[in-house]
């Protein structure tokens, strides 16, 4: 799972993924990539370590190759995935600006650019995937939708709104906080990721073997992804003064929200009281808050 600290899933939507995961809009590049078919048959390294035991050498071997291949499979899918995500967000963002030129034009906004390119290049060695793993929560999938569509109004309506000059908010000066903000989210979207690493999923799942994570960031809040995603899109919406922006960020709390109980009723059927400690010593999103 993408957020959730002893998520199953791993979103997270999610990584997931590269993560200049602004407001989501990798899920739209998720929606083309194939499926995982390593991990469709029930314990794909699990049977390879079976064969290996039985095997010896050759078969350990072969486990290896195996899943140093799957590795650098995921992340030519990061890798692709992020690239449809950047042109998409930006393109959304050049045609409501009114123009390559003009908008990379703007000191602020060629930051934002950059800030972007650099969270993707941070988050593909990081692991992550849509892995349905040994149990999903299908019913949630819904949310991958709503994530998309939110996301994908995000990048077009900040920019628009901020050029016509509907409902801005102050100076340029909110411009760049919107990037350090930008900047300062990616990072916490992407630090889960490394931590949970193949059981980090822009599904809600248990993986095989799946342990909670119960240390470090998480052993504050349990959602540190979600809460990056969430910073990160208000650091975009900024970035753009768009007051448009904000309400649309503060729509990503519906299918969130959703996604975390989601995420939580699993975690608790699968780990049961081992879980329901930890949720009872932790916040789920803001700490001291939610």
């Amino acid at each position: 799972m993408g957020g959730g600290g002893p998520v199953a899933t791993p979103v997270a939507t999610g990584h997931v993924r590269v993560s200049a995961d602004v407001a989501g809009l990798d899920v739209v590049a998720e929606a083309f990539r194939p499926p995982r078919s390593f991990y469709k048959k029930s314990g794909g390294l699990k049977a390879s370590a079976t064969n290996g035991s039985n095997r010896g050498g050759a078969g350990n071997a072969r486990m290896g190759a195996q899943a140093r291949g799957e590795t650098g499979m995921s992340s030519v899918k990061i890798i692709v995935t992020g690239i449809v995500s950047i042109v998409v967000q930006f393109g959304l963002a050049i045609l409501g600006w009114g123009g390559w030129g003009a908008f990379f034009a703007h000191p602020a906004l060629r930051a934002v650019a950059v800030v972007t390119v650099v969270l993707s290049a941070v988050a593909v060695p990081s692991g992550g995937g849509m892995n349905p793993g040994e149990q999903e929560d299908r019913s949630n999938r819904w949310v991958l939708g709503a994530f998309g569509v939110i996301a994908l109004a995000v990048a077009f309506f900040s920019a628009y709104t901020d050029r016509i000059g509907f409902w801005t908010i102050d100076s340029d000066t909110t411009r760049w906080v919107g990037v350090a903000v930008m900047l300062a989210g990616g990072l916490l979207r992407i630090w889960p990721v490394y931590v949970l690493k193949n059981r980090f999923s822009g599904l809600v799942a248990i993986q095989a073997g799946h342990t909670l994570e119960t240390h470090g960031i998480y052993g504050v809040i349990r959602n540190p992804s979600y809460l990056g995603t969430l910073t990160s899109a208000l650091g975009w919406v900024l970035a753009f003064r768009s007051g448009v922006g904000v309400a649309l960020v503060a729509l990503l709390l519906v299918p969130l929200v959703a996604r975390m109980r989601a995420e939580e009723r699993l975690l608790h059927a699968h780990f049961g009281a081992e879980y329901d400690a930890y949720r009872a010593r932790t916040w789920r999103l803001v700490p001291w808050i939610y």
